[in-house]
């Protein structure tokens, strides 16, 4: 290599460090002092609303007259739903199914199983929406009365839970500002400007569940249920930038 070339390779490696370092040194600006602060808040409500997980399971010998066997009860079951004044936009098809029905046989060398096909059962399944809770108790007496013979699950529901959960979301937020306060205090410092508020999702409010069988309308009393109250939960991670 000729020596002009080498001395201008080793300027321009000269160069492109002088360049990186200047770089690295608009890059590195004085780190921010900060802190982070979680608020939390509830309110209660009561619930308006519920949705019912009802249907009718059917076994018979081939899928044919399992099939014809769920179709005539569940038809029987929805006829009393909407007679009971639930609308039709509010029964949903949530589940069906057909499967065989199997025995365990034991096989003729010692220790070997095999299984065979003694049936078929057929399963469909509706969500119920419930709009006036005073109904909910004779809604699942008429339906276990006309044929449902499996109740999955009540759950309760704040139609306005949204709108209730603002009171807690300004809550929330006056609990992250108490507590930074009460730190910035105590450090010698002021709180600055916000840098960033984040709301955690709790999924909306927790359903209240309840199990029910088909042998809760056996005394002839409709069932009787209770909603009690329903917590709407907030909690807001907030970050402050501090003044020193």
């Amino acid at each position: 290599m000729r020596l002009s070339t080498r001395r201008s390779l080793v300027a321009a490696c000269a160069i492109a460090l002088a360049l990186g370092a200047g770089a690295a040194r608009a890059d590195d600006p004085r780190r921010i002092a900060t802190i982070d602060m979680v608020g939390q808040a509830s309110v209660s409500a009561a619930p308006d609303m519920a949705m019912v997980q009802s249907g009718v399971v059917s076994d018979a010998e081939t899928a044919g007259e399992a099939m014809t066997a769920n179709t005539a009860a569940m038809s029987a079951v929805v006829a009393r739903i909407k007679d009971a004044g639930i609308e039709g936009r509010d029964i949903q098809t949530s589940g069906f199914s057909v499967s065989p029905r199997y025995r365990r046989l034991k096989d003729t060398e010692p220790g070997d199983y095999r299984s065979e096909i003694i049936g078929y059962r057929v399963s469909n399944n509706v969500s119920v929406r419930v709009r006036d809770l005073a109904n909910l108790g004779a809604l699942l007496d008429a339906m276990v009365r006309d044929g449902a013979n499996q109740v999955g699950g009540i759950s309760f529901i704040v139609s306005e839970a949204d709108s209730l959960k603002d009171e807690a979301r300004k809550a929330a937020m006056a609990d992250a500002m108490r507590k930074a306060n009460l730190f910035a205090e105590v450090a010698g410092v002021q709180l600055g400007r916000v840098l960033s508020i984040n709301e955690q999702d709790f999924g909306g409010p927790r359903p209240q569940m309840m199990m029910a069988r088909a042998e809760m309308a056996a005394d002839g009393a409709p069932a009787p249920i209770e909603a009690g109250e329903t917590s709407l939960q907030v909690r807001v991670n907030v970050t402050w930038e501090l003044d020193q």
